[in-house]
């Protein structure tokens, strides 16, 4: 498998978890795509991931599957799964049904952390297992990603919303809860999401401290191959210094 094909295989399994936290959605697989409903009416949680086999195709029957439940919903894209005349025709799909670029993020990978460049502080990421934690992780999801906050905890407060591959983990500072980071396995490659630092506590190296303790205690369980990521523009300085390089493009569409 090529670096794009792990960064997009683990994607697809992490997204499922808005189609499985509410206990209201749906996960459909069609075709070569899957269609993941989270049972509330929130467009970037309801998510159609194409893949390059009759992706056009794809987009309609996902597009037929959203009608009935929602008004707004978002397609993500790896555009490496592609070739030019694939993306061109998708583009003009995207164009039909009203879908409109929000974002690029690159999916990025690492085998191997390079050392940090400055003395970082100490947190310790706990695991998302109580319903204290579910509480405290989908109030800082809310904070840090300007998540409405009811929805957010609409869906991280559950508990069923913990019962699959999405593992999340709140960073503690001295008892206190900054920040927070979800972990996705799938094989030997380790997916990092919804990284997220209070914005009263950002600058102060929290974030790299969080997602190298998160990584790392997950590697010492042995298995652990290459960890990847998709990251925001900001993101991207600091993933490279820490041993990130770019492997793959994504794009996400919302339908107006």
């Amino acid at each position: 498998m090529t670096d794009w094909e792990h960064i997009h295989g683990n994607l697809r399994q992490a997204l499922r978890f808005f189609g499985e936290a509410t206990g209201r959605g749906e996960v459909r697989e069609i075709g070569a795509a899957v269609a993941i409903y989270a049972g509330i009416e929130y467009g970037v949680f309801n998510i159609a991931l194409l893949d390059a086999a009759e992706a056009t195709g794809s987009l309609d029957a996902c597009a037929d599957f959203f009608g009935p439940h929602v008004r707004r919903w978002s397609v993500w894209l790896c555009e490496d799964a592609l070739n030019l005349n694939q993306l061109r025709e998708l583009r003009g799909g995207l164009a039909k049904h009203q879908m409109t670029e929000i974002s690029r993020a690159p999916g990025m990978v690492l085998t191997e952390f390079a050392p940090p460049r400055r003395e970082l502080p100490v947190i310790k990421p706990v695991p998302v297992d109580t319903p204290g934690l579910r509480e405290t992780f989908g109030g800082l999801a809310a904070v840090c990603f300007d998540i409405p906050m009811g929805v957010s905890r609409e869906v991280y407060n559950p508990a069923r919303a913990w019962n699959g591959a999405y593992r999340g983990y709140v960073g503690m500072v001295a008892g206190r809860p900054v920040g927070i980071v979800a972990l996705v396995r799938t094989g030997t490659t380790l997916g990092v999401y919804s990284l997220g630092i209070d914005p009263e506590s950002r600058g102060l190296g929290y974030g790299e401290a969080l997602l190298r303790e998160a990584v790392e205690g997950q590697r010492a369980r042995g298995g652990v191959e290459r960890v990847v990521l998709q990251s925001s523009e900001s993101g991207q300085s600091l993933y490279r210094h820490m041993g990130f390089r770019e492997a793959a493009q994504f794009s996400v569409h919302l339908k107006k």
